[in-house]
């Protein structure tokens, strides 16, 4: 998330009401996840495992929970709890408005498109051209929807992210202040759920399709020409490169990445980065030949441990 104006270290300091490390008037531009940070961004860690991740990633000041040696050119925030002072600074610039009220909306629709009486658009809403937007269609705050898009009934865009802290008393939400961002020529279809990101944006690429009921987590960018279908669920900061293929209730784990023109037959589970040009199957996924040679070796196991049995039986009549 971009900071409508630039700020001052010592004011981000102050909405927290924490110690700062680095020249007062140090600018800060904006806050986002560390895998998606630029220079002039906030960052927060809390874990001492993440430590060096966040003070050598891209982001020039970081909310760190202990005070340590500050990188030359960044600056820190000392907070005793991060994760709850990062939501403190995402609510102080991104105030949650929800679903905007009929009198309040401010969506920007394009020409020739067709928004259904029972959608509901959020604050600042852009709709492009030749949309048709479908019934009881939820678009929330600050979603792009681009040209010649359909978006079938009952799907939801801009849903928080599925992201949660673990306390004593239970878990702490983190909020989620980022967009949907939905390019040209992009089809959803129905009950589709694409959840917003945390700081940044969950795409669709240019001419994607979606079948009914696929979900795509927080942060996930998917490239052009990607095939979904039905009851896929994709985790969170997944990339899927362009003209991927991938049928019906298939699992993606979060943060992997799938290369250009891999096909994932169905029922498979992703757990982990997978090349392009690939076809792939089984749970956790392989090379689809694989998963088929050591299907037909299960299939054959009877019939193995029967002849294994039989010779067996042989030999100790043999011996005896």
């Amino acid at each position: 998330m971009t900071f409508r104006d630039a700020q001052k270290l010592e004011d981000i300091a102050a909405i927290i009401n924490c110690e700062f490390v680095g020249p007062a008037h140090f600018p800060v531009l904006g806050m986002n996840e560390i895998h998606v940070v630029t220079p002039g961004d906030i960052v927060f860690v809390d874990h001492p495992k993440y430590y060096d991740k966040a003070l050598e990633s891209a982001a020039t000041i970081i909310l760190i929970n202990k005070k340590v040696d500050c990188p030359d050119g960044k600056a820190l925030l000392v907070s005793d709890d991060p994760f709850r002072d990062f939501n403190k600074i995402a609510r102080h610039f991104c105030p949650d408005y929800a679903f905007a009220k009929a009198e309040f909306q401010q969506a920007q629709i394009g020409k020739n498109s067709q928004v259904h009486p029972t959608a509901s658009l959020g604050n600042d809403v852009v709709i492009g051209d030749n949309c048709t937007i479908h019934a009881n269609v939820s678009i929330g705050d600050r979603c792009i929807v681009g040209n010649n898009v359909i978006i079938n009934a009952n799907t939801v865009l801009g849903g928080d992210a599925f992201y949660f802290k673990r306390r004593p008393e239970g878990y702490d939400k983190l909020l989620s202040t980022g967009r949907v961002v939905i390019e040209d020529n992009v089809e959803l279809g129905a009950s589709c759920t694409i959840d917003r990101g945390v700081t940044g944006d969950t795409t669709i690429g240019y001419g994607s399709k979606l079948d009914t009921q696929v979900h795509i987590g927080h942060d996930s960018v998917l490239g052009k020409h990607v095939l979904i279908a039905s009851q896929t669920a994709v985790a969170g900061c997944v990339v899927i490169e362009d003209e991927v293929t991938i049928w019906g209730q298939v699992g993606i784990t979060s943060g992997v990445t799938i290369g250009a023109k891999a096909i994932f037959l169905a029922k498979s589970g992703v757990s982990k980065d997978m090349e392009g040009n690939k076809r792939y199957y089984g749970a956790p996924a392989e090379d689809f030949r694989i998963k088929y040679r050591e299907a037909a070796a299960v299939k054959n196991l009877p019939k193995m441990l029967k002849s294994l049995n039989i010779k067996l039986k042989e030999e100790q009549a043999g011996d005896a």
